[in-house]
């Protein structure tokens, strides 16, 4: 196939354009985001979406298995001999029937996209792909990225598969030990910062820039281009229909910016006929996105963001030395790198931003959990925010819905635990203590 990818800044006042092999993460001119870009013109690309469905055939061949470059022709950045895959993307779509009775919504409506069967447990693995295969395009030997704990996991077991030297910065007491254990397991070079994630990600920038280390934080473009294969997939999971609306958790908004992305090009392109609408979900305690749309009317306005907005609402940050709080920890982040990206996607999907408090999420996450999938705290954000949206009408029952749940449960066993053991909610499911005494053991399993 024909590389017809080129990287273009996002700022409509600058739009320089540079060569796919340059290892830049944001703009040299302006200091702004950078996008993937194509000239589908020269690209070879299949008449419809269903032509994907050949490679089913083919999975024993590497990249026909990943569920992220069996679409490559709709991410052809780099030749194949540079695409690495370690089996990302065997992701289900889940009709969940349970959870659409207990939100009110018809049968067959609701479904989960379980991104938690990625090789590292998360979605991350999507983007990973994509940015190593950059990586190695270019030539890297060492990576770096910065991390509330997936990114940190995917990063560290793509690099050990890659050969590459590892350096994950994470913030203090800022992690879930089961996404930490993950980093230290596959040889990664932990440091812990004292400060938030946003403090880990000024400095592992810093660190990159000076020590020419490839950045693998969604401020990478390359690693939106993997994350948009879940929406392929979800279309691909649905008979190639595309659902009504998108829900997904709002963290560094890279999920977020890649899915608008991915419809805007596969409309364009004319493999889909409409675009789902796409509703973010934050934690209350992490709101930044929500309350720039909702409050300061926030607009993507054809790329002229209101970046005085941004930036009074940080300053106060830094001056109240505010720092986000959540249980939902993959998700506690105050500065999103992606936020402008982010603001587009709001508008080509009609998308709309909400945030919940903790404890609507966490008694989400048990309703998922009860009802046979369980996830991290972040991902039930998604269907805490779909409960939201049907009560306050702006979802119907009728509607078709894909929930996007990031990670696995295993990621953050310790809310799962408390949640339970400490009867946070009205979903807890403790143990039942009882003598050891068989009479009295029958009792309990049949009372």
């Amino acid at each position: 196939m024909a590389i017809t990818a080129y990287q273009k800044c996002i700022n409509p006042d600058c739009g320089a354009e540079f060569d796919r092999t340059e290892a830049i993460f944001k703009c040299p001119k302006c200091g702004d985001l950078l996008d993937i870009q194509y000239d589908w013109s020269r690209a070879e690309l299949p008449a419809k979406m269903e032509d994907f469905s050949k490679r089913w055939a083919n999975r024993n061949q590497r990249l026909d298995f990943s569920g992220v470059w069996r679409f490559r022709e709709l991410l052809n950045f780099c030749e194949d001999e540079h695409k690495v895959s370690i089996g990302e993307g065997q992701t289900i779509l889940q009709q969940n029937d349970f959870i659409a009775k207990e939100l009110g919504m018809d049968k067959g409506n609701v479904h989960l996209q379980y991104e938690g069967l990625n090789p590292s447990g998360s979605f991350k693995d999507n983007g990973m792909t994509a940015a190593f295969s950059h990586a190695s395009l270019v030539g890297a030997k060492s990576c770096a990225c910065a991390s509330t704990g997936n990114t940190s996991a995917a990063v560290s077991l793509y690099a050990h598969s890659c050969g590459m030297k590892c350096t994950v910065f994470i913030g203090q007491g800022r992690i879930a030990f089961g996404k930490l254990s993950q980093a230290m397991d596959y040889g990664a070079q932990t440091i812990q910062i004292a400060g938030d994630f946003d403090d880990c990600m000024k400095q592992v920038q810093d660190v990159c820039t000076k020590l020419n280390i490839y950045l693998l934080n969604s401020l990478n473009p390359f690693r939106l281009e993997g994350q948009k294969t879940i929406m392929y997939r979800i279309i691909e999971s649905l008979n190639w229909q595309v659902p009504d609306w998108i829900i997904v958790p709002g963290g560094n908004l890279g999920n977020s910016s890649s899915f608008g992305k991915a419809f805007k090009e596969l409309k364009d392109l004319g493999l889909i006929d409409k675009i789902p609408r796409l509703a973010i979900i934050n934690a209350s305690g992490a709101d930044t996105l929500s309350y720039l749309v909702n409050e300061r009317d926030l607009k993507w306005n054809s790329g002229w963001v209101e970046t005085k907005e941004i930036n009074s609402l940080y300053a106060d940050f830094t001056a109240k030395k505010f720092s986000p709080h959540t249980i939902a920890s993959a998700i506690e982040i105050s500065r999103p790198v992606n936020l402008k990206k982010c603001l587009r996607s709001i508008e080509i999907c009609d998308g709309l931003v909400i945030d919940l408090p903790d404890e609507e999420i966490k008694d989400a996450k048990a309703m998922i959990g009860k009802y046979g999938l369980g996830c991290e705290p972040a991902s039930a954000a998604s269907v805490a925010g779909l409960r939201r949206l049907v009560q306050d009408g702006t979802i119907n029952p009728g509607e078709k819905v894909a929930c996007v749940l990031t990670g696995h449960a295993l990621k953050d066993p310790d809310i799962t635990v408390n949640y339970h053991t400490k009867r946070e909610g009205v979903l807890s499911n403790p143990p039942v203590e009882v003598p050891n005494d068989l009479d009295k053991i029958i009792d309990i399993i049949k009372a």
